[in-house]
């Protein structure tokens, strides 16, 4: 496959527009800004990986991790996955071409209509329909589709088996990945999914509708110019109106002076994802950009819990084997086939999303390292002599679940580092519900409820998120929010009305979203991205088609 970044040697000084993170909302907007023929450059902190590049052994793995916390940091600064410990809690985001949708599952969700409903938003989200256009978009390029054969899956029967025993139905949930083979939205080949189950671990069969095999490409064919290794750390605005963007480069080449450079755009889009982009500005704030007061407030874990079934009387088949495959004959599903929604038409907070996951294959050798602190030991070493595929792992379930919490987190600059304060995040109500709700499941399949097998170790007993949400929240004016509904920032200048903006300058990812979704957030967010292009379009006197592309 054809690399999309250029050597950072071929950077301008100066673009129409800057879009400042590559996962949906920054593939979103620089897609359809090149189409409508401005300069686009797309500027990422990660590095570009390409089909069959993943990692697939531990040793690979343990070079993909950057661990960020208040005594420091270890790992590479570009390494795939991001994990942010905190003392209330901890958050995982991907980093790298693409963004979270390198290593997420992949499933695509639409919340229930009362998350839209929640005067969070502002009014125009569910008045103007825009909305309603922008996940139609959303669903033309990422193509979302069920897994025909899920329900044949093992860790799919033991789902169902346990849902059905507690009344609930099992579904097979909709998920960015090609299970007909075909092209993608961008025009580029794709195989059909081998049901590897490494979704989580990134894609190396090519099936999974990322968006680096969506709209990245897309953006590309119609002129965007994309970079690697660019860290944005604030944004000032200039005397002659225009942005100027400090960056820092993290390739291996970059020395001295040529670390730090600076960039000149008619127009920023902060798509750095809920960390990213509240960073970015916490910072340009702290350097004298006036924004909202409500800037990093409004965080939500969205509910969030990964958890574990020891011990279930059948198999679960739940442990990836990769591609090429580890072991052959096996098939294991991508990365959640199965899900269980428990729906409350009263009460919109006491909804449960529950769903069959299963771990990458380069994580399967530290399997047995994991368990043994949680007093598993005898099937923890059987393991590490048969190996995860047989044995106790072979029983092993693992679940991605997701509900509502309150959205109380606050993100602040410690040190020039981005810290999160969320007193008594551990004890919020969602988080027994859940648990009480796991533990019956996996009781229902013959096994026992782990939460964090990590538990006492660097990990704590903090609750862990994959799908970090606000920080800078849209509102109705500057006094609720730090975006208008357009993803506009709010200016905060004396003597600006409370409505004001500031010209050009614009967030459009997860960091927008002003409250918990129930559901994973990436449909959401690339309705929102698609829905902020149209009013853009409108605003600037725009034009751009969304017709998908021929093969390439």
């Amino acid at each position: 496959m054809t690399r999309l970044a250029r050597p950072i040697e071929a950077l301008k000084d100066r673009y129409d527009i800057v879009v400042v993170g590559s996962g949906y909302g920054g593939g979103v907007a620089a897609s359809r800004l090149a189409r409508a023929g401005k300069k686009v450059a797309v500027l990422e902190r990660g590095r570009e990986f390409v089909t069959g590049e993943f990692p697939a052994r531990f040793p690979d793995l343990k070079g993909e991790m950057q661990l960020h916390g208040r005594k420091g940091r270890t790992g590479p600064a570009t390494a795939l996955y991001d994990v942010r410990l905190g003392d209330d809690m901890h958050v995982v985001v991907g980093c790298g071409l693409g963004g979270g949708s390198l290593v997420n599952a992949g499933v695509a969700l639409r919340p229930d209509r009362r998350v839209f409903a929640d005067e969070a938003w502002p009014g125009q989200i569910r008045q103007d329909g825009t909305l309603d256009q922008g996940y139609a978009r959303a669903e033309a390029w990422l193509r979302p589709a069920a897994d025909p054969e899920a329900a044949r899956l093992a860790k799919y029967k033991a789902l169902d088996g346990a849902g059905s025993s507690m009344g609930h139905t099992t579904i097979a949930p909709r998920v960015a990945v090609n299970f007909t083979g075909g092209t993608s939205a961008a025009g580029i080949l794709q195989p059909a999914c081998t049901r590897c189950g490494d979704c989580c671990g990134g894609c190396n069969v090519g099936a999974k509708n990322t968006v680096a095999l969506t709209y990245l490409p897309d953006a590309v064919r119609h002129g965007a110019e994309v970079f690697t290794h660019m860290k944005v750390r604030d944004i000032a605005r200039r005397a002659d109106g225009r942005w100027s963007l400090h960056v820092e480069r993290l390739d291996a080449a970059a020395k001295g002076e040529t670390r730090n450079i600076t960039l000149t755009a008619d127009i920023v889009i902060l798509a750095a994802g809920t960390l990213g982009s509240t960073e970015i500005l916490l910072r340009s704030a702290a350097k004298g950009l006036p924004v909202s007061d409500r800037l990093g407030h409004r965080f939500s874990a969205n509910g969030d819990i990964i958890a574990f079934g020891w011990g279930a009387k059948n198999a679960i088949n739940a442990v990836g084997i990769g591609h090429p495959a580890k072991i052959e004959g096996a098939e294991i599903g991508a990365a959640v086939s199965g899900q269980i929604e428990i729906r409350d038409g009263d009460d919109l907070e006491c909804e449960l999303t529950i769903q069959e996951g299963v771990l990458p294959s380069s994580v399967a050798p530290a399997l047995p390292l994991m368990f043994i602190p949680n007093g598993r030991l005898l099937g923890a070493l059987q393991s590490l002599i048969s190996g995860v595929y047989k044995g106790p792992f072979a029983h092993l379930q693992t679940f991605f679940a997701v509900s509502h919490d309150d959205a109380a987190g606050v993100f602040r600059l410690d040190d020039d580092r981005l810290s999160l304060s969320w007193p008594g995040a551990r004890d919020a109500a969602v988080y027994k519900r859940l648990d009480e709700k796991l533990a019956a499941i996996v009781a229902a399949c013959g096994g026992s409820y782990v939460k964090n097998p990590l538990a006492g170790t660097v990990m704590g007993h903090q609750p862990a998120t994959a799908h970090p949400l606000g920080g800078c929240g849209m509102g109705n004016e500057r006094g609720d929010g730090v975006v208008n509904h357009k993803g506009q920032v709010f200016d905060a200048s004396s003597g600006a009305g409370s409505n004001a903006v500031h010209s050009g300058l614009y967030v459009i990812d997860g960091a927008v979203i002003p409250r918990s979704l129930g559901c994973n957030p990436l449909f959401t967010i690339t309705a929102l991205a698609e829905r902020a292009m149209i009013h853009m379009a409108a605003d600037l006197g725009l034009k751009f088609d969304i017709e998908a592309m021929q093969p390439v």
